[in-house]
């Protein structure tokens, strides 16, 4: 069946990212940055300083806020209702502590892909979906979430910025 395929390759795939390219020192570096993406934080932060120094597009960096911010919500909810549990992986455990006991989607990659498309055009896009593609893949790399945590993360934060700031 399509769907045990589908989990099957997103275990595959997580085990790939929890085991590859480890170090103590590439694990603090990661961490330490995914920490920098918790509720959004960062973003939110990225906004209200660009409204408080860019009086003259103020507007547009409110507005980007609030789609991290939505972006955020929603995918609290949207955890709720799925209620998928994190990866447990026998002998890799997480590296980073979560909030929340819910991996379905990633609020990382969902608030990072909202801040990307809302903040395009007042930041330089490429460095936004830069760092944005780093902290969802910082997920599974840590442990905390599977491939399509951070795919479907993706996809609804940036539908949420462009639905925000249109």
């Amino acid at each position: 069946m399509i769907t045990d395929r589908i989990r099957q390759l997103d275990h595959e795939m997580l085990l790939l990212a929890r085991t590859r390219r480890h170090t103590a020192g590439a694990e603090r570096v990661v961490a330490a940055y995914s920490r920098l993406g918790e509720h959004g934080a960062c973003w939110t932060c990225l906004g209200i300083l660009g409204a408080t120094v860019d009086g003259s597009r103020r507007r547009r960096w409110l507005r980007g806020t609030a789609a991290v911010v939505a972006g955020y919500a929603l995918n609290y909810a949207v955890k709720l209702a799925v209620r998928r549990p994190r990866p447990a992986l026998p002998g890799l455990p997480p590296l980073t502590p979560t909030v929340s006991r819910l991996a379905f989607p990633s609020a990382h990659a969902t608030t990072s892909f909202a801040a990307a498309r809302a903040f395009a055009g007042l930041v330089p896009a490429r460095a936004l979906y830069a760092a944005a593609g780093a902290f969802a893949l910082s997920r599974p790399y840590l442990g905390v979430h599977y491939p399509t945590d951070v795919i479907a993360g993706a996809l609804l934060g940036t539908a949420v910025g462009d639905l925000v700031c249109r």
